[in-house]
């Protein structure tokens, strides 16, 4: 019998890597444009990062670890012990690996046009996730590559705006 496209990739896999990319780029996007309106600091960007890809890591792997032990099928447990801690480890490394990849561009360039790159990065990281999952559903991937970029613009406009608050708040 012949695997689907579907079934040739690896279920904990493909949610580690999927779930880790798009929380890992849009939770990094929302932190460092808002961590630079509020304090304009390389030094609290670059902390918020590392920081923050070993909470949000760990956060998140936690959380679809219990998500994974929830589901049931047909009064079943639908995944094994191996398969829980897969999607657990798989997400943690990828959640991680994602949020550090945007220490490069702080690191490597004056703070504000690293802002833009990271932005830059993270978006294309999000089009380019969207456009393969599409093309493993065989689906036309532009409805989710806009909406997904449109939620991470979302989330980059409203951290700024409250980094910007808590700039003024505090001043």
């Amino acid at each position: 019998m012949k695997k689907s496209k579907e079934q040739k990739y690896s279920h904990q896999l493909i949610t580690g890597i999927s779930f880790g990319l798009t929380s890992g780029v849009i939770t990094s996007l929302g932190m460092i444009v808002g961590i630079h309106a509020a304090t304009a600091s390389k030094l609290a960007v670059v902390a918020g990062i590392v920081v923050m890809a070993i909470a949000d890591g760990l956060a998140d792997a936690v959380g679809l670890h219990v998500v994974e032990e929830a589901e049931v099928e047909k009064g079943k447990v639908k995944h094994t012990t191996k398969e829980i801690w897969q999607t657990t480890v798989f997400t943690f490394l990828s959640v991680s690996g994602f949020i550090l990849t945007f220490v490069v561009p702080i690191l490597l360039f004056p703070l504000k046009t690293a802002i833009f790159i990271a932005i830059a990065w993270g978006l294309l990281l999000l089009i380019l996730l969207n456009f393969c999952i599409a093309k493993i559903r065989n689906e036309s991937p532009v409805k989710p590559i806009s909406e997904h970029v449109l939620l991470a613009l979302f989330v980059v406009i409203i951290s700024y705006l409250a980094g910007s608050l808590i700039a003024v708040w505090f001043k």
